[in-house]
């Protein structure tokens, strides 16, 4: 099994920073991929921010792109999301997800282990 823990989440205004961690523990995978999700109350979970087990491929849905950044630390065995010019939008809980493998698949229903979600509000 594989356990997630995020961190990071809390309040900030709009135009602010935050950085979310999630640290990965229990069985190893040689080949994954990493990703981050959101949801908003009475919304479905959204695909955010993906990287690949080597750091070399990523990608983000086209609200954060060019605003999230996300990275991960191979030595510590955790990732994070970068998030910077935020906006209420962007008020959600953010959840980490991994799943074995090479592909880089952004449908919530193609990972096996997720964290608890930690929640992040963009308000004035």
């Amino acid at each position: 099994q594989v356990q997630l823990v995020e961190s990071g989440g809390g309040l900030v205004q709009p135009g602010g920073s935050l950085r979310l961690s999630c640290a990965a523990s229990g069985r190893a995978f040689s080949t994954y991929a990493m990703a981050w999700f959101r949801q908003c109350p009475g919304k479905a979970r959204e695909f955010v921010a993906i990287i690949n087990w080597s750091g070399l491929s990523t990608d983000y849905a086209d609200s954060v792109r060019g605003r999230f950044t996300i990275s991960r630390d191979s030595a510590k065995n955790t990732m994070y999301l970068q998030m910077n010019s935020l906006k209420p939008e962007d008020t959600a809980v953010y959840y980490c997800a991994v799943r074995p493998g090479i592909r880089l698949l952004y449908s919530m229903s193609e990972y096996d282990y997720w964290g608890q979600g930690t929640q992040v509000t963009v308000s004035s």
